[in-house]
């Protein structure tokens, strides 16, 4: 086989698994929005963030923190220690719940249009 079908090939498995855009389309913006853990909360509780998305929570507690997904719709992060940062990115529009597993009353969402 050729590079070039090849190339096509993985391009189109890779567009299958992973959101491509359109033909023609400009690039999207490489965009981040930040969620703080502090003081036993995610701050903020409620983001709205276009599709495509990277989300970054960071814990500024000096307790530890795991962001579970309520209906693990993301995977889980390890255990965030003061100063870790767990990120994901969100290329499907929705409302995404989640949690602390070690401290179940700490809930946020996020919403992606």
């Amino acid at each position: 086989m050729s590079r070039s079908i090849v190339r096509a090939m993985w391009m189109a498995l890779y567009c299958a698994v992973f959101a491509c855009p359109a033909a023609g389309a400009a690039p999207a913006k490489d965009t981040s929005y930040a969620v703080g853990i502090q003081n036993f909360a995610f701050v903020p509780k409620t983001l709205t963030v276009p599709i495509g998305t990277r989300v970054v929570w960071t814990n500024r507690d000096e307790e530890p923190h795991v962001v579970t997904s309520a209906g693990a719709t993301f995977p889980s992060s390890k255990a965030l220690d003061s100063g870790d940062s767990y990120t994901v990115t969100f290329s499907k529009p929705g409302t995404y719940t989640y949690y602390c597993s070690i401290h179940p009353m700490m809930v946020g969402t996020i919403i992606v249009q």
